[in-house]
């Protein structure tokens, strides 16, 4: 026979599975746009139009994902907002 308390206990623990599919579902358009966005900072970091990857970068690549990178790619090289990355050769 199931108590009330077990079934209390149950409800809580579908209500917090619930929460957190919700907040995975919201997150995930923001951590895909990051991870590509971060990929096209580093592919111009490469090729020598990098910036410096800080917090604020991240966020704006996270809502932005490509044209956000853009954004910080062509304000970072010249020198409006974000900082261009150092340049060290390749050995």
């Amino acid at each position: 026979m199931v108590t009330p308390p077990e079934l209390a206990v149950l409800a809580v623990i579908v209500l917090a599975l619930l929460i957190a599919y919700t907040l995975v579902k919201a997150v995930k358009p923001f951590i895909v746009n990051a991870v590509v966005g971060l990929v096209v900072l580093l592919l111009a970091g490469l090729v020598g139009y990098g910036v410096q990857i800080t917090w604020i970068v991240v966020l704006v690549v996270a809502i932005g994902g490509i044209p956000g990178a853009l954004l910080v790619l062509i304000l970072g090289n010249l020198n409006v907002v974000f900082e261009p990355a150092l340049l060290i050769p390749l050995l």
